[in-house]
């Protein structure tokens, strides 16, 4: 592969593509298979060597490349979100987070791996978990909706602020910051990366918010804004570029009234693309002497990281509150490491290896070794300790819903009425306002989106339910949801326009042949209704149709059990006694059939009157 770069970089680029695909295949995180990769093309078969084939272009790739993945990390922190999740996610980004760097820095420094400010940047390094890797493990394992959350919001919050510790960190222990000479380059460095990084990202803000650039260049403008203020930061202060980058993500995500949201998709793209090269790469640098060399003591802080460190962490950020022990075990087991500790960990060795620091380059391969223990352990051991435990989510019952249109926030608002958990996705703020303020959850954005899966969440979601105005998102969010939550639980509706040879992977088609989201928008137009009906054994599922003349339109059923079961084609399901079905039904036509429904209601609410109350 050396003797041609060309060929060699087409093939990192198809081995990348080829390993993200296979960790979605396989719901496993993708940094794992990434690092294999490198590992067996780089130190394993001797194909590929980095050093070799770059040459002096190796760290500025690599540096550039870390730049764009930290500001795309840092872009997703609100301080909000910090103060919204609750008190254990805010004390585990904080204080969880410093007692992880102490204890891991302590034992790779207590037995002798590294010396004390290495050790100290590798507690860092290692303290951040991350949504790419926390939420393959969190969708294969099916927690309860507490604790899911609880790691979910950690990985996202703590992504950009470990990152950040990281670099900060990484200015003391580059420049001998004990050398009272040395201590005023550091805040110098500081403040340069401080300076430059808000100041770039408050003005990239103010022309998004006056609407100078077009919308089409806001993603280009945008890299390239990131790229000139690493280097400009650096050639002002050496090593200041990834703070100031840092902290123009983390400033430009918390001003008001900028929307982000296509820089961040773009950001994610370019992420995925950044991360599949870099992390073959890097592990591709990595010689097998760096995994084989003093293993007893290797081992020995990798228990102290699984065993001390993360328990300490969770005992700490949940003293005092009233979460089960049980959680609290499981919240102490899970906390895989990912892109941050890989991608930082290696720029930092290539540029401490340049300053003459010891132990660079173990510092890379404890980093790696700790990425690859607790993705592969905790992903084949998660699910079956909160299965043991008994904090494992029961089969989810919560709908998805695709479209903000009317049939679907119908469809939503009735499913809502009965106490399910129903997350509505749109890409219309318009749309999605309509939903929240009917008080169901709301996703704003593309479900097939790196985004949707960095931030949506579907904890307690096991239907989709693909009901948008335009049929490839539907057919796209079928194919993406069908390896979710299984084939046989998407379903898409009908279009006009659309036509019916469609495979059954792309979703079951909802409702009796004939009914098109078009149809069903004229009719709710018209004045018909969604209601649900219980079935009995003297009114059955026959009668209930009988009653409308055969016009209602059967939408779904829910058992007796609680499962939603939406009308199909393919219907697989027999509504029986205790079932509820929900139709679309015609409003009264006549005196008769609004005196009917007057009776009805004036029943209801009289039994409603009469049912026993009971005491305060």
């Amino acid at each position: 592969m050396n003797e041609n770069p060309a060929l060699a970089a087409a093939l990192i680029v198809l081995l990348g593509a080829a390993a993200q695909w296979l960790s979605w295949w396989m719901k496993l995180p993708a940094i794992l298979l990434l690092l294999i990769t490198g590992l067996l093309i780089g130190p394993g078969f001797q194909l590929f060597d980095p050093d070799a084939m770059f040459g002096d272009l190796l760290f500025p790739f690599v540096s550039l490349g870390v730049a764009v993945i930290l500001f795309e990390g840092s872009l997703t922190l609100k301080f909000e979100e910090i103060r919204g999740h609750g008190q254990i996610v805010t004390r585990l980004v904080t204080i969880g987070a410093l007692s992880t760097i102490l204890v891991a820095a302590l034992g790779a420094w207590g037995l002798g791996l590294l010396s004390w400010e290495v050790a100290l940047l590798f507690g860092a390094l290692v303290s951040v978990t991350g949504p790419t890797v926390i939420i393959p493990i969190l969708r294969s394992v099916g927690l309860s909706k507490n604790a899911a959350n609880i790691l979910r919001w950690e990985g996202i919050i703590i992504d950009p602020l470990g990152a950040l510790a990281a670099v900060v960190i990484f200015q003391f222990v580059a420049i001998d910051a004990a050398d009272p000479g040395n201590l005023l380059l550091v805040f110098e460095i500081l403040a340069a990366g401080t300076v430059l990084g808000a100041g770039a990202g408050y003005a990239f803000g103010w022309l998004l918010r006056r609407h100078v650039l077009p919308d089409y260049l806001h993603n280009v403008a945008a890299l390239a804004l990131v790229l000139a203020v690493f280097v400009a930061s650096n050639e002002i202060a050496h090593e200041s570029g990834l703070l100031a980058v840092t902290v123009m993500g983390i400033f430009l995500a918390n001003m008001r009234d900028v929307d982000v949201v296509d820089i961040l998709d773009f950001k994610e793209s370019l992420t995925v693309l950044l991360t599949s090269i870099l992390f073959i790469v890097l592990a591709a640098r990595l010689p097998i002497e760096a995994f084989t060399a003093n293993w007893t003591m290797v081992a020995a802080l990798m228990g102290i990281i699984l065993f001390i460190a993360r328990p300490l962490s969770i005992f700490i950020s949940t003293i005092w509150t009233p979460l089960p022990w049980r959680e609290r075990a499981v919240l102490s087991w899970i906390a895989p490491r990912g892109i941050v500790a890989a991608a930082v960990s290696a720029l930092f060795a290539i540029q401490l290896n340049r300053s003459g620091v010891e132990g660079a380059q173990t510092l890379v391969s404890l980093t790696f070794t700790v990425i690859v223990t607790t993705v592969l352990l905790q992903s084949l051991t998660a699910r079956p300790l909160a299965r043991l435990l008994g904090v494992a989510d029961p089969e989810p019952r919560g709908i998805l819903i695709v479209g903000g249109n009317p049939v679907a926030l119908a469809i939503a608002t009735s499913l809502h009425k009965l106490d399910f958990d129903v997350v509505l996705a749109d890409t219309s703020w318009d749309l999605t306002r309509k939903a929240r303020m009917a008080g169901i959850r709301t996703y704003f954005g593309n479900v097939v989106s790196d985004n949707a899966d960095r931030r949506l969440d579907l904890v307690g979601i096991g239907r989709l339910l693909a009901l948008s105005t335009r049929a490839p998102l539907n057919t796209l969010a079928c194919l993406r949801y069908a390896r979710e939550f299984g084939s046989g639980s998407v379903f898409r509706i009908r279009l006009a326009d659309q036509a019916e040879n469609v495979a059954a992977i792309e979703g079951r088609i909802l409702f009796k042949e004939g009914t098109t989201l078009e149809k069903l928008q004229a009719l709710l137009e018209q004045g018909w209704q969604i209601k649900v009906t219980k079935l009995t054994e003297e009114y059955g599922f026959k009668e209930a149709m009988e009653q409308q003349d055969g016009d209602a339109i059967p939408l779904y059923a829910v058992s007796r059990d609680r499962v939603v079961h939406p009308f199909a084609d393919d219907r697989t399901f027999k509504a029986g006694p205790g079932w509820q079905v929900a139709n679309l039904v015609k409003p009264p036509t006549d005196k008769t059939d609004q005196e009917s429904s007057a009776v009805e209601q004036a029943k209801a609410d009289l039994d409603k009157e009469m049912k026993p109350k009971l005491p305060d």
